[in-house]
């Protein structure tokens, strides 16, 4: 059975994804397991000592001055998390839901935050046995942590809300009882402990982040098989070009082109045809490297909040203090996604440039207007092109960064919030948007590419041209597009085509 053991210290992008979507379990480290009874048992000291201590012994936010008897404490907890269900819209979608719970249980196992084992472990049976809470995708500030979409999450814990589980949606209690879990009534610190947090903007970046990484590779080959379709020029790929500048993304970018293209018969040197192509192929790897760069940075930022102790208050059992600061707050996050939805954007805006390359007669080095060898009596690839534009324009209105906005809430106690969480659902749907011109600019090459002739293809184009003309066919007279279209991105999101390539290229960066 494949496992994945959590420390709260060392979980990757890679990792996380084999979990979420592998379907590996998790289980906490040894030592993960003594922290956390550490600081759980000095919960219950201060308890006992009637200690007044902010999340533990008081109510929270604009309430944090009054205090709360132990008597009360289960009351408290409970109804925190009643209280805080206000999430609305859609629920996310199932890997996200999953995700969020690996990321919680990881920060737990830091052992700052005061959880008993037992609740824990409740999160673990629930993330081994797929019990995935249904959380509303909207109603987070993205500070004082995702607070309402992470209580649906702890709903389920307690038998309440509702969970998918074995592919129906349904409550959670039923769902909890299908699997075996017993629910659980949460004691002092707990509630806080389960949702002050930014696990819920860290799982839909992530997984952005992760598919991302995969749709730059895509992009490098649908620029490739388009460069091949315009006969373009492979010079300005050359490695001394790019290392004169230093930057890596660009550098990797240039050397992954020129490994799709090798042996190509399709593309030309710097003076054979014409002396420089135009911006959107010869600068393809100053775009896409910028990208490349841009994901490199988010990366390493989403490693380090994947492994972060934030919540409020932090204990920490050496010097038996406890500690009320800001680590649930998702400014650390909320710009590098919108960072995140601005580098992807940015790969679309070049697709659809070089997708109106292909389909403009004035610009296409002789291809007919819109890809159609009859045009008039057909359209061809025209409005392929103004979807994609649609896309694209789309786009720039959903890379308006997010972070920039605070509305202040709890009566002014939380008077600057990072609306992170809006970055990481906007960086996704640019990623969807994307995804979809991409595989429209691969469908137009591959036809650019019969219409002129397929003379030989380089050693990574002729593997995603093999992938797409296994399911759609050349367009020889207009018929329904969409469908062709939907079968692209299909193609696209299942990542076959960068699989296909890398066995003949090397791994693509």
């Amino acid at each position: 059975m494949n496992k994945i053991v959590l420390d709260g210290n060392s979980l990757t992008l890679e990792d996380f994804i084999r979990i979420v979507r592998g379907g590996y379990k998790v289980e906490l480290s040894n030592e993960a397991l003594k922290r956390v009874e550490k600081a759980r048992n000095l919960v219950d000291k201060f308890v006992e000592e009637e200690k007044v201590v902010y999340g533990i012994t008081t109510g929270f936010g604009k309430f944090s001055d009054v205090v709360i008897s132990p008597e009360e404490a289960k009351t408290l907890q409970k109804n925190l998390i009643i209280s805080h269900s206000c999430g609305v819209g859609n629920p996310l979608h199932e890997e996200a839901s999953r995700g969020i719970m690996v990321l919680r249980i990881n920060a737990l196992a830091k052992g700052y935050s005061g959880i008993r084992l037992s609740t824990l472990n409740t999160l673990i049976e629930m993330v081994n046995k797929e019990v995935n809470p249904v959380i509303p995708e909207k109603g987070s500030l993205g500070a004082s942590g995702d607070l309402a979409p992470l209580a649906h999450m702890v709903l389920v814990m307690l038998g309440e809300g509702e969970a998918f589980h074995k592919g129906e949606r349904m409550s959670g209690a039923k769902a909890m009882e299908m699997a075996g879990i017993d629910t659980v009534e949460l004691t002092s610190k707990e509630g806080l402990a389960l949702i002050n947090g930014t696990q819920v903007m860290t799982s839909i970046g992530a997984l952005t982040l992760y598919d991302a990484i995969m749709l730059s590779k895509t992009a490098d080959i649908a620029a490739a098989m388009t460069i091949e379709a315009l006969n373009g020029i492979t010079d300005a790929f050359d490695p001394k070009v790019h290392n004169a500048r230093g930057h890596m993304g660009q550098i990797n970018s240039a050397d992954n082109l020129l490994r799709i293209l090798n042996g190509s018969r399709m593309t030309t040197r710097q003076g054979e045809l014409r002396v420089q192509d135009p911006y959107s192929l010869r600068c393809t790897p100053q775009i896409h490297g910028a990208s490349k760069d841009a994901l490199e940075f988010i990366k390493s930022k989403v490693e380090i909040e994947m492994n972060a102790a934030t919540d409020n208050p932090l204990i920490f059992t050496k010097e038996e203090e406890v500690i009320s600061g800001g680590n649930f707050h998702g400014q650390p996050m909320a710009l590098p996604f919108d960072f995140l939805g601005i580098a992807i954007a940015e790969l679309a805006n070049i697709s659809e440039r070089r997708l109106e390359r292909l389909v403009n007669p004035s610009l296409s080095n002789g291809l007919p207007a819109f890809l159609t060898k009859k045009g008039g009596v057909n359209s061809g690839f025209m409005i392929v092109q103004y979807s994609a534009a649609s896309l694209v324009s789309e786009n720039k209105i959903l890379a308006h960064p997010a972070s920039v906005d605070s509305i202040p809430s709890s009566a002014n106690q939380e008077d600057h919030v990072s609306m992170g969480t809006i970055g990481a659902r906007k960086a996704r749907e640019i990623f969807e948007n994307t995804k979809k011109v991409i595989a429209m600019e691969l469908m137009g090459a591959c036809q650019a590419i019969d219409i002129r002739g397929n003379i030989g293809l380089g050693m990574g184009t002729s593997e995603a041209y093999k992938v797409i003309r296994d399911r759609i066919d050349t367009l020889e007279n207009d018929r329904i597009m969409y469908t062709d279209i939907n079968m692209a991105e299909e193609i696209v999101e299942s990542w076959e085509i960068v699989t296909k390539v890398e066995s003949k290229t090397g791994e693509l960066i």
